[in-house]
């Protein structure tokens, strides 16, 4: 009997298709209670004996494993004119959670409760799908959390909370957007970015333009209206972003390639990041194991088109940063690309697409070091789009968007009024 016990060893265990199963495979109910009868010692003596061998195997007893569901959380938004604001908010959405669902609000509603967006719903999906937080998107979402969208997150996406900012997001009739999911206890709040906003840029777009077709830079305007009325006017538009390193290091991959790793560059301003800088990163990407991008500074970019970009040096980092296809950056990258930099980071093929910006005519080639180290690429740009083209939507419909903007920016001064500091970011 004691060998038989002993024989459990080689059992995958008690209750497992070992002895427990052939005990009952011979019709053994009576043969069980025995056993435990005897391991309680109702025949005296026996049990004594018995006991210490016996109840050691009921260690083998395997626990039901229960898998630990991921938690989905679910963030909305229109995501028009992207911007780091909205990856920041995204990357902390992603932090309440395991997966993070993305609804990217549809352009009739957008019409319905804002004013007309500048991209389209393809270009803003493509945008959020390049965020290298995001792990499954929705498209043509409603604006207001309703109860019947509500249970389809619940039920079909399996969501278990709703993230938004701590700015309000208001209906037209003035109620919360979000008032359902606060209800059901399935809400959670995370801190706005500061310094940014959609409306803020569709305000420096339609002042860049206008600078730049009277020839005046945007920064020169202001030096040179310093205590007139237009003052407020054309500093309201600059950025108010106060870039910090540990935002950059919450962005950031923080890894250096692999030793052997093809090391793929590519350049440019970046400017007002939209759908053709997702796509062309894409292509760059797949062409190697690591893609360093480089990012020009202001200065350089306004030499070469006669107006500094919109967006400037640390917000479009942040922005490049933020898409899943890219590992590292350069910040303030040189124009020309040297053979001391190919050494330095190890590059191993320097790529340019077939869509560029700014005037090169009579200048030195920037890759001239490159082509004639043969390790120079000119891949096609999948996408026609540039930041030019993404302003003179705005500009072509400037009534529309001033309009928008007036109504966007009296809720925004209500936010900063009432604002309170939030903890964690």
């Amino acid at each position: 009997m004691m060998m038989g016990l002993l024989a459990f060893e080689s059992n995958q265990g008690l209750w497992n298709g070992g002895y427990y199963s052939q005990l009952f495979g011979i019709g053994g109910v009576m043969i069980t209670v025995a056993i435990l009868m005897l391991s309680t010692s109702y025949f005296g003596g026996i049990g004594a004996p018995f006991a210490p061998y016996f109840w050691p195997y009921l260690g083998q007893v395997p626990k039901k494993r229960e898998r630990k569901r991921p938690v989905r959380v679910y963030m909305d938004g229109c995501f028009d004119l992207m911007h780091y604001g909205h990856a920041n908010a995204l990357r902390q959405a992603k932090l309440l959670g395991d997966q993070l669902v993305v609804g990217v609000v549809s352009d009739e509603e957008i019409v319905a409760n804002k004013g007309p967006p500048v991209l389209s719903m393809e270009e803003r999906l493509t945008l959020v799908s390049g965020l290298k937080w995001v792990d499954e998107v929705i498209p043509n979402a409603p604006y207001e959390i309703t109860e019947e969208f509500m249970n389809t997150l619940f039920n079909k996406y399996s969501i278990d909370y709703i993230i938004h900012g701590d700015d309000p997001c208001l209906l037209p009739d003035g109620t919360d957007a979000y008032a359902l999911a606060k209800k059901v206890g399935r809400y959670k709040q995370i801190k706005r970015t500061e310094g940014v906003s959609s409306t803020d840029i569709v305000g420096r777009i339609l002042l860049t333009f206008k600078q730049k077709d009277s020839d005046t830079d945007v920064n020169a305007a202001v030096d040179e209206k310093a205590g007139a009325k237009s003052n407020g006017e054309v500093k309201s538009q600059l950025s108010h972003f106060l870039p910090t390193s540990r935002r950059i290091m919450q962005f950031s991959n923080g890894q250096a390639p692999s030793p052997g790793a093809r090391v793929v560059y590519i350049d440019g301003a970046f400017d007002l990041f939209h759908a053709g800088h997702v796509e062309i990163l894409r292509s760059a990407r797949q062409l190697g194991d690591f893609l360093l991008v480089g990012i020009h500074d202001d200065q350089s970019i306004r030499d070469r088109r006669g107006y500094r970009p919109i967006m400037h040096l640390h917000e479009r980092t942040l922005s490049v940063l933020a898409c899943r296809y890219v590992d590292e950056v350069i910040i303030g990258a040189p124009w020309e690309v040297s053979k001391d930099m190919i050494t330095t980071f190890n590059i191993s093929l320097v790529v340019h697409g077939t869509v560029a910006e700014g005037n090169s005519a009579g200048e030195i080639d920037p890759y001239a070091v490159p082509k004639s180290m043969g390790i120079f690429q000119t891949i096609t740009s999948p996408k026609s789009i540039t930041s030019v083209s993404v302003g003179t939507r705005i500009v072509d419909n400037h009534e529309a968007y001033k309009k928008r903007n007036l109504k966007k920016k009296a809720s925004e001064d209500r936010y900063y009024t009432q604002k309170k500091f939030v903890s964690g970011d």
